[in-house]
Parts: structure tokens; sequence; C-alpha cells
């Protein structure tokens, strides 16, 4: 089957890749050349409908792993390119597109970038191609910003002064298990044109993600959690202490405000594979 991979260079994408092409002809997409022997490489911009067609031409299933966070108008670019993606696969006979949201976008309080991916995934349910999406809290693995954000503050800080978002429940999951279950649903009938909450075998606060990471660093982090230190100016501190830009740090940060646990398990059904263990995948992702 040929498969089309947008967001092949991003954190995601590169760890699918490999995977998708032990069984399929694979086509990666990005916005400037890369090489691989692997796959095929193409150079197409999400939001320019000609290079998209081109990238889709032939294509039976194309997964949707596009995002713009770190530009200031990022909510606009991902709706662009979300609908061009989704006429362009009308256009050139996608029989399935495959896409990556988040959990937590139910809530009526969402935040940018929670609005985003809920947007995101209406323009591309909005053409005939049906649809699978897999909403996902924090990705536990090298690259995600997320969980790089956290580990950044384990090993940079003594202690820590935190707002009371870090009381709030996620459930993160390893990069392992989310590309197995994307590979999972690839081509499946059951699948298509449905939506289903992925998550790992375990349920924590961000505080009790925090500590179990500094536990595997043998630190020992303080934490004192105070109510005034809002979303926003929790983005531009972490700024200071961390490697990722508060462009991108801030509507992340913003979103954690939402609990990100799943609502149905359907999923482990569709799709039976023993999740990894937050700590184990901790380690896989720190060496």
């Amino acid at each position: 089957m040929k498969i089309a991979v947008f967001g092949a260079t991003g954190t995601i994408g590169s760890a699918l890749l490999p995977v998708l092409a032990r069984k399929h002809d694979v086509v990666a997409v990005s916005r400037s050349p890369h090489d691989g022997s692997d796959v095929s490489w193409v150079v197409a911009d999400a939001t320019d409908e000609s290079a998209v067609r081109r990238a889709l031409n032939g294509v039976e299933v194309a997964y949707y792993l596009v995002h713009s966070l770190g530009a200031s108008d990022f909510e606009e670019r991902d709706l662009l390119a979300a609908r061009t993606v989704a006429h362009a696969a009308e256009l050139e006979g996608v029989r399935q597109l495959v896409y990556l949201g988040g959990l937590g976008d139910d809530s009526p309080d969402l935040s940018p970038h929670l609005r985003s991916r809920l947007e995101t995934a209406k323009k591309l349910a909005a053409g005939s191609v049906p649809v699978t999406t897999l909403h996902a809290a924090i990705v536990v693995g090298p690259g995600s910003a997320g969980f790089e954000t956290i580990v950044a503050l384990v090993d940079r800080l003594p202690a820590m002064v935190c707002p009371r978002w870090v009381g709030v429940q996620t459930q993160p999951i390893a990069l392992a298990d989310i590309v197995r279950y994307l590979e999972g649903v690839c081509g499946k009938e059951e699948a298509m044109g449905e939506s289903f909450d992925v998550g790992g075998p375990e349920v924590m606060t961000y505080r009790e993600m925090i500590e179990r990471i500094a536990v595997l660093r043998r630190k020992r982090l303080p934490i004192v959690e105070v109510p005034v230190l809002t979303p926003r100016l929790s983005s531009y501190w972490l700024h200071l202490v961390t490697p990722v830009k508060a462009s991108v740090a801030r509507p992340l940060i913003e979103g954690l405000r939402n609990p990100t646990v799943a609502k149905d398990e359907r999923i482990r059904e569709l799709v039976p594979i023993d999740l990894t263990p937050f700590d184990e995948a901790a380690r896989f992702a720190l060496r």
C-alpha cells in the first residue's frame, strides 16, 4: 500500500516512517529536501495544494502530523494546511486520513493550542475522505517538546515553585506505543471515520511526572505549589530554564489546565498492544 506522511521530520513522523516502511511504500512529505533509503522524500508545504496533490498521487492512506507551533499565527496556519490537505486528498482519491490530535480538546474552556487541534480535526473531516483521529496527551520520547521541557526543569533547577496546574491529571504515552497505534489503524475499515482516545497505562499528575523523572535522574527536587503563577507566566518562566522557546512552550503550557485523560479504551480492542509503563518509556527516552 502507498502511504504518505505529512510532518515526516517531527518527533512522531520520524519514528513512524521506518515502522510503516517495513510493509508499505512510504512517501515522506516535508518542507525541505531529505534523503532516505527506506522511504521516498517529497518536498511540499501543506498549504500548497498543487504540491500536496503531487505528494498524494497514488496514495491510499495519508498521515497528517503537521502543526505550526512557534508561529504567532499558528491557529490560522494549521487551519489552512488542514483544509488544503483534506481537499487535495479528496481530489486524489485517498482512502483514509489519519490525524494525531490532543486529549482534553472536548473541554468547554480550551487553550488556543487545544482549540487549534480540535478545529484542525474538523477541517480534515469536512471533506469526503474518512478521517481516523487519535487523541493523545504528552508523548514520552526524545524530541517531544512537553517531555523535554519537564526533563530540563528536573535537570536545571534545585527546587521548583509551580502553579496549581501541576496537580492536573494526564495520561502520558510512550513514543513507541503511539507509533504502534498509528500503524495499527492504517487501512483498517473499522477505524475510518472514527475518533479514539489513546493513553499509556498510568494516569498521573504533572507533579508526579516531574517527581518520577527526578528519581530516574537521581535528583531530589522539592516542589512548592503556589496559586498565582498562571500558565502564561509559566511559559515565559520555562523559556528561561528550558531549551523550549516561549512561542512553543506558551500554547503547550496554557493547555495544562485541561485534564488530558482517555475517556474510552476502544482503541485497546481495535489495536491490542502491551502498553509501556511510564518509567520504562522515560528511561528509554533519557538514554
